[in-house]
């Protein structure tokens, strides 16, 4: 039976080494701090400290009211009910690669960069040879927020349909914090220029109430950093392996009692 044996633990030797080389233990989780790598535990910047560019891809629709918007005060009931010179233009417009967008009457223009103040502005001017005295209001109708709240399978796109949307709402949209999430290992991953400053907030205590009113930007993601749960994983990993031995002992077991 000495040979048997040592068969097995061959045999064991072999799939352990082969179950570890692939071993896939916990490897959803995203966004793992390496050596060197920075982020922020303060100065976290609680509002947004300028105005949202307008950036490529990005869709806006615009109100364009003629008299300085005067319906806006005379008529404010039926609104929504008016032609061009009065009532909100529900055609949703791309900027384009080359950061132009086209739009009725006056075609092709650059807006990539603008403010939504001075793309409100260029739009006055540039409508003002078609109509007296235009007054435009501009919205960005695909500003969003990417959250994973502690599961990537539960990962939510938000819309920001508030200018102010805070930290707590886009997590609340999201469904909240998960089961498995770490509410003290929040992280905000902000785009500053070519690259995204990362802040680590502790939501699970009290203190954290500084955080939960700071306002999301377009484009932040939220991640929660999952828990590891290396028990289950471990599980899920070793539970194959056993099949594959108790199977690979039988059949050496039968073979050698044959001989």
């Amino acid at each position: 039976m000495s040979s048997v044996n040592n068969q097995i633990v061959v045999v064991c030797c072999a799939v352990m080494c082969i179950i570890l080389s692939g071993c896939g233990i916990n490897s959803n989780i995203m966004f793992k701090e390496a050596k060197g790598d920075t982020v922020h535990y303060d100065s976290i910047p609680m509002k947004p400290t300028q105005d949202y560019l307008i950036s490529i891809d990005d869709k806006i629709k615009f109100q364009l009211y003629t008299n300085e918007g005067e319906v806006l005060l005379t008529n404010n009931a039926d609104v929504s009910q008016k032609s061009l010179t009065g009532t909100t233009m529900q055609v949703e417009y791309l900027v384009r690669r080359d950061g132009t967008a086209e739009l009725p009457k006056i075609g092709s223009i650059k807006i990539q960069g603008l403010s939504v103040s001075q793309c409100e502005d260029l739009l006055e001017e540039l409508y003002s040879s078609e109509y007296q005295n235009p007054f435009v209001q501009v919205q960005i109708t695909n500003q969003r927020v990417v959250v994973f709240p502690g599961n990537g399978s539960d990962a939510k796109v938000i819309l920001l349909e508030n200018n102010n949307t805070t930290l707590m709402e886009a997590l609340a949209q999201a469904g909240g914090i998960t089961e498995r999430g770490k509410a003290k290992r929040v992280k905000l991953m902000r785009r500053n220029g070519d690259k995204r400053n990362v802040y680590v907030l502790d939501l699970s205590t009290i203190e954290g109430l500084q955080y939960v009113d700071m306002v999301v930007q377009a484009n932040d993601y939220i991640y929660v950093e999952p828990n590891p749960q290396l028990a289950r994983e471990v599980v899920k990993e070793v539970a194959p392996i056993i099949t594959i031995l108790s199977s690979a002992v039988v059949i050496l077991t039968v073979v050698n009692l044959l001989k």
